[in-house]
């Protein structure tokens, strides 16, 4: 595998690993609220989440997509509707006590988020389908795919961890916890509108 199958693979892990979506603004809502260390369950779940959808991908799931395109339609459906749970739960959040842990997604809500993100598969069936390669070396570039995009998720997403904490040191009123909760949760729903589109 030369340079060049690397860095266009490297360039679009980045951008569809670090462009704001639903994963992200949920990483960046667990640092305000939780801080890195205590966020860090939420971000490998996001990250292995994503993996085992590229795997599935790899293993061929994505014909069956393409064969009965209401599997399709019921993931968005199922999918937009998780997502606008998870906005709820983010809105209604407490400013940080120790109870509002309870009332934020947790790291296996972050992580059925991936099995319910059309936009996570279609990256998934994306990144294999653009960036395996035919006949003995598939599996070796399926792995290098996998490869590539957990550690551009773990960079990324820690990026915005670090944002999501550096935002919360700011917020020093209840009311300020309040505003920061509801953008994230919108940020989070609106998020639906890009399934649709």
């Amino acid at each position: 595998m030369e340079p060049s199958w690397w860095l266009p693979l490297l360039g679009f892990a980045l951008v569809t690993c670090g462009t704001p979506g639903p994963n992200n603004m949920l990483l960046t809502s667990a640092g305000a609220n939780l801080g890195v260390r205590r966020s860090l369950p939420m971000l490998f779940a996001v990250v292995g989440g994503l993996n085992l959808l590229i795997l599935a991908a790899a293993m061929g799931l994505g014909v069956l997509f393409s064969q009965w395109p209401l599997m399709h339609l019921l993931l968005k459906g199922g999918g937009s509707l998780y997502l606008l749970w998870l906005a709820w739960k983010l809105a209604w959040a407490a400013p940080p006590d120790g109870a509002s842990a309870s009332r934020l997604p947790n790291w296996y809500q972050a992580a059925l988020l991936q099995l319910l993100n059309p936009k996570g598969w279609l990256m998934a069936l994306s990144a294999i389908g653009s960036f395996t390669l035919a006949g003995q070396g598939y599996w070796a570039s399926a792995l290098g795919v996998q490869g590539v995009f957990f550690a551009m998720g773990i960079l990324t997403g820690g990026v915005w961890l670090l944002f999501g904490a550096s935002v919360g040191r700011w917020l020093g009123s209840p009311r300020a916890w309040q505003r920061f909760n509801f953008a994230m949760a919108g940020l989070t729903a609106a998020c639906v509108l890009m399934l649709w589109w």
